[in-house]
């Protein structure tokens, strides 16, 4: 195996960096539609380089959201063992609720695309959420505030359909909010449960 030279590692790494830059700020433009080929003029590279970096738009978009995901899996952390198991649990999934509709291209980042995959293996950004939060759902589980065989991947699959369908709403927070909402209670009327 050739290594390679010092100063070519160095370019890499500034090109990384100048690439990730400049994607951080289409995809917060553009969501996860963001034009690699614009990334690559505006970063002055040609799309060879940014697809040897981000092979994948998925990778991309993971490398754009990395710091989120690692924000919510920080704070899942925080939560876990705290309060009402219930309560805990849908203060996490409104952080990430929130931080999707917040964040363009965060949604789709987390989206499992393909269903016979394994989605631990498919998808970084996921499964690190789905490890930090499994505390939480599984405290929840056990106290009987959520159904038995609920994942946290399909906690996530429910938030990124709903950030996707409310993206284009004149008021994206607050349709998604109120679609979780509808989600957590259910559509029969039942006794009031505080949150």
């Amino acid at each position: 195996m050739n290594a390679m030279p010092d100063g070519q590692r160095a370019d890499a790494r500034r090109n990384y960096a100048r690439i990730l830059a400049v994607a951080e700020k289409e995809v917060a433009d553009h969501g996860a539609a963001a034009s690699l080929e614009q990334i690559a003029r505006t970063a002055g590279v040609g799309s060879a380089t940014v697809r040897r970096h981000f092979p994948t738009r998925r990778a991309l978009l993971e490398a754009v959201s990395r710091k989120r995901i690692e924000a919510l899996c920080v704070r899942a952390h925080e939560l876990t063992g705290r309060g009402d198991s219930r309560d805990t649990l849908l203060e996490w999934l409104d952080d990430v609720l929130t931080y999707s509709v917040s964040v363009r291209g965060l949604a789709a980042a987390l989206a499992y695309d393909d269903p016979g995959s394994d989605p631990v293996q498919e998808n970084a950004c996921s499964a690190a959420l789905e490890e930090a939060a499994g505390p939480l759902l599984h405290r929840a589980a056990q106290d009987g505030a959520v159904a038995t065989g609920v994942t946290v991947a399909d906690l996530i699959t429910l938030i990124v359909g709903i950030v996707l369908a409310t993206e284009h709403h004149p008021d994206p927070a607050a349709r998604a909010d109120r679609l979780f909402r509808l989600a957590v209670t259910g559509l029969s009327p039942a006794p009031h449960r505080p949150r």
